[in-house]
């Protein structure tokens, strides 16, 4: 499965309740994403907490965008990467 990087703007910050509140929200965007095939491998937040670069597992960056727009989620960039494991040379 492709693997691509999703960078997000959030002008007012981004924000996730720490709390039943946050793991509700986050079971119904993992739910959502499923449903278009994509799976959310984790995510950076930025110190300021306005920018956010996510890892996802999808079919293309179309599932991306559909999965981003189910959960109302803005997305500023999609790029496509790869992992560079820098032990695999020891």
């Amino acid at each position: 499965m492709p693997r691509y990087m999703v960078e997000r703007d959030f002008i007012k910050g981004f924000h996730l309740p720490i709390a039943q509140e946050g793991v509700a929200a986050v079971r119904e965007i993992i739910a959502r994403n499923s449903d278009c095939d994509v799976t959310w491998v984790h995510t950076f937040v930025s110190d300021d907490k306005r920018k956010t670069y996510c890892i996802y597992d999808g079919p293309n960056p179309e599932a991306i965008r559909r999965a981003a727009e189910r959960n109302d989620l803005p997305i500023s960039k999609i790029t496509k990467v790869y992992a560079l494991d820098p032990y695999f040379y020891f």
